[in-house]
């Protein structure tokens, strides 16, 4: 590791520690506790058997470990979606598994009260009423690392089902209500060719800064391909105005900056490169960030800089060839880079084992975790980023 921020080691072993994805609230409203997962294990994919503790870690107090339950619904990539609940002072959420079907649970971390809703989550809205999901059976299928293991995706055998897609949920009820078939979605016409004979999946969804919209990932297999093509659609709350923001067959991480547009790493304009598009125009500005390891990446906006600066680790499959993963800051408007750190990354965590850094920022934007296994095994990691915006 080599450090030009100040970086603690917030979690230690013997288990492995980690978070996964970057668009989640991993710092609670005060910035003192971090959420984490723990497991026995690493260096082979989940099977249903396998349960992960959640907890968070008290920054204030020794980096205590708090723990909070455990799940048998999680990836390595993304975790088990803990996070904080928006709009709530003290409430957590984590997807589980119980008997033959995912669900959610949701506690309030002082009272330790917690209730299930009979649904798997992916993404909340921003007051903490609603949430989006869709098939984590079917991604686990499609794209191992992503998914959960356990129930199968009951219409594995169909390319793009009717009965099956992206729901809307009612936190406080757990009302359920599908919104976006892949039937319906994949009968969107796409310039590239004919999708009738693709297999297809739904992945990444977000939902915008005011809850006015949401974000999804279209992604599909075409019979004899090596990888997957892509397209990116919004909509607003209950599935109406579907609208499409990039369909060159390649986009992949992505932020909102605002109710209106989002930063996507996409080929729309030519080569891929961060893009910041319009939702509702699809008027595209290119962001060139000269001097970045890749302009692709797990980047976020840091808060209270008016989307000046963003945060960013070069990507799921980038680093220099001694297999050092960057974390730098970059300021959009005059292209400046300050490099925070570098982080090895062993050999043997490659494909959906790998460990990306996935940089999530604090509410005051002024600390940022990571996840890194430099020193054996998966751990969370703390780095002081104050005095390097400005």
């Amino acid at each position: 590791m080599i450090t030009m921020a100040e970086t603690r080691q917030l979690t230690k072993g013997p288990a492995f520690h980690w978070f996964g994805y970057y668009d989640k609230f991993e710092f609670d409203p005060t910035d003192r506790y971090v959420l984490g997962m723990a497991v026995e294990f690493e260096g082979r994919s989940p099977t249903l058997e396998d349960t992960i503790r959640v907890g968070m870690v008290d920054t204030v107090n020794g980096d205590e470990w708090v723990d909070l339950g455990k799940t048998a619904a999680w990836c390595w990539q993304q975790g088990c979606m803990l996070q904080w609940l928006p709009g709530a002072r003290a409430t957590v959420l984590w997807n589980d598994r119980v008997a033959d079907r995912f669900v959610c649970h949701i506690l309030d971390v002082n009272t330790r009260q917690r209730r299930t809703i009979d649904a798997p989550v992916y993404a909340v809205s921003p007051d903490g009423t609603w949430a989006v999901s869709t098939d984590f059976g079917r991604i686990n299928d499609m794209r191992p690392g992503y998914g959960y293991a356990g129930v199968p995706d009951r219409w594995a055998a169909s390319l793009a089902p009717e009965e099956s897609g992206i729901w809307r949920i009612r936190l406080d009820t757990g009302e359920t209500e599908l919104m976006l078939s892949y039937a319906k979605v994949t009968g969107v016409p796409w310039p590239g060719g004919d999708l009738s004979d693709a297999k297809h999946y739904f992945n990444h969804l977000l939902v915008s800064p005011d809850g006015s919209r949401f974000e999804f990932l279209h992604r599909w297999y075409k019979p004899g391909a090596r990888h997957w093509q892509t397209r990116m659609f919004t909509c607003k709350p209950d599935g109406t105005d579907l609208k499409i923001v990039a369909d060159s067959g390649h986009a992949s991480h992505f932020i909102w900056a605002d109710a209106d547009h989002i930063l996507v790493c996409c080929s729309d304009a030519g080569e891929p490169n961060m893009c910041l598009i319009n939702v509702h125009t699809r008027h595209l500005d290119v962001i060139d960030p000269d001097g970045l390891p890749s302009r692709d990446g797990h980047f976020s906006y840091l808060p209270g800089y008016n989307n000046e600066w963003i945060v960013t680790d070069g990507g799921g499959g980038m680093m220099t060839g001694d297999r050092m993963r960057p974390l730098v800051l970059y300021h959009i408007p005059t292209r400046r880079i300050e490099h925070l750190a570098s982080f090895h990354l062993p050999e043997r965590y490659t494909q959906d084992l790998r460990v990306d850094l996935h940089p999530r920022v604090n509410r005051a934007g002024t600390q940022i975790v990571v996840d890194s296994a430099h020193r054996g095994g998966r751990q969370l990691y703390l780095i002081d980023i104050q005095g390097f915006a400005g």
